[in-house]
């Protein structure tokens, strides 16, 4: 069981949950999400797998099915084994209910250094996957996700800017954003100035190690955020916080 504990106290259902955890109304809306463990971890081995929990399991799966779209770094997309959506009957059915396609594309950012042009994330996948990148990205490359199946949109010369990706992915009707990071790609979405929503999972673990915190990337001046609502299931803290427009 899932509990609110603030703003106010009360066993939640999974209606309850999927009202919280939906995308309002408008143009767009970016939610990052993230699960860590409670000293600061984001992965263990490479990989944040490890530090989920049943209750994450639940929030992360809300953030997928009622999103229009997966935004992913390339790195996070090949070291998590990203293969698109695989929307089961219950999966299906939230869809239907709020108005949204069957299956959610993932949308890939990279340079091109770190998605190779079999990428599972591009082949696996039930519909296509939307790769952005920049013109810097081998021409043959970029023939080769295209021939695997891959929607290509080049939105930067050099580097890949997040508006870039954003604006586009609003342009082609996918609004309601579902980031699952990286670091370096949530760290470009704060430097842009276009995250929404900031939702993260405190897993109740101490890992130590060398993992890397949520965002990298330059320093910006901190953006103040206001706390949404704070859940239990008695062991992971589930936060989600807003960034005022």
């Amino acid at each position: 069981m899932i509990r609110q504990v603030w703003p106010e106290p009360r066993d939640l259902s999974g209606h309850d949950l999927e009202e919280l955890y939906r995308y309002p109304a408008g143009p767009r809306w970016l939610a990052v999400n993230f699960v860590s463990s409670t000293d600061g971890a984001i992965a263990v081995e490479g990989r944040s797998g490890a530090l989920s929990t049943p209750a994450d399991r639940i929030v992360y799966r809300l953030g997928n099915d009622l999103a229009d779209v997966v935004l992913v770094g390339a790195g996070t997309a090949m070291a998590e084994g990203f293969e698109g959506m695989r929307p089961d009957a219950a999966t299906a059915d939230r869809r239907r209910r709020f108005g949204l396609a069957p299956i959610a594309p993932v949308a890939v950012v990279t340079t091109g250094r770190s998605l190779p042009a079999d990428a599972p994330v591009i082949t696996k996948a039930a519909v296509p996957t939307l790769v952005f990148t920049s013109a810097a990205a081998p021409l043959a490359l970029r023939e080769a996700w295209a021939s695997n199946g891959a929607r290509v949109f080049v939105v930067g010369a050099a580097e890949v800017p997040a508006e870039g990706v954003v604006s586009t992915l609003v342009a082609e009707g996918l609004g309601r954003i579902d980031c699952e990071g990286g670091p370096r790609l949530f760290g470009s979405l704060i430097e842009a100035g276009v995250v929404d929503e900031f939702r993260l999972t405190v897993a109740p673990f101490l890992v130590a190690g060398t993992a890397g915190r949520a965002a990298a990337g330059p320093v910006v001046e901190p953006a103040s955020l206001e706390l949404a609502s704070v859940l239990t299931d008695g062991a992971s803290v589930l936060l989600r916080y807003l960034a005022p427009r």
